[in-house]
């Protein structure tokens, strides 16, 4: 079930970000969605930060793929540069390997994307405020959800 959730201040989406962090294992896959500027980055470094990560972590947009180290292994995804793209970079071996998967413009490899999943998508709202709207699919990500919401 579809569950949303405002947020006004950048503060307010890092405290979401690292609540989630804290229920996550790998392999969990979660996709981001939102326009430029709604977010995406912003709330994968606070998940990072909640994972363990101390390096910094920033867009991968011309890499596609970084991987840092934390509490657990963590793959942060820009796939926007893959746009009609039929190219395999091993999707399998990310999204079921032992790490935690975040993808930014997932909705570009939405048929190389595991079939469970928690996607994300960031609104913006004008100035810091957002919506933020967790779709989970499958059990796994519906007891994530009810873990984000109590």
């Amino acid at each position: 079930m579809t569950q949303k959730i405002e947020v006004n201040s950048v503060e307010e989406t890092e405290l979401i970000a690292t609540k989630l962090a804290a229920l996550l294992t790998p392999p969990d896959v979660l996709t981001l969605e939102g326009d430029l500027g709604a977010g995406k980055t912003t709330f994968t470094k606070a998940l990072a930060k909640g994972l363990g990560v101390t390096r910094t972590v920033n867009s991968p947009t011309f890499t596609i793929i970084k991987q840092y180290e934390g509490n657990y292994p963590l793959n942060h995804l820009d796939v926007y540069r893959l746009a009609g793209s039929d190219e395999d970079l091993g999707w399998d071996e990310l999204f079921y390997g032992d790490a935690i998967s975040v993808i930014e413009w997932a909705h570009l490899i939405k048929d190389d994307l595991p079939a469970e999943r928690l996607e994300i998508q960031l609104v913006h709202g004008g100035g810091d405020n957002r919506m933020i709207i967790f779709t989970p699919i499958g059990e796994r990500y519906e007891k994530i959800c009810e873990g984000i919401f109590l």
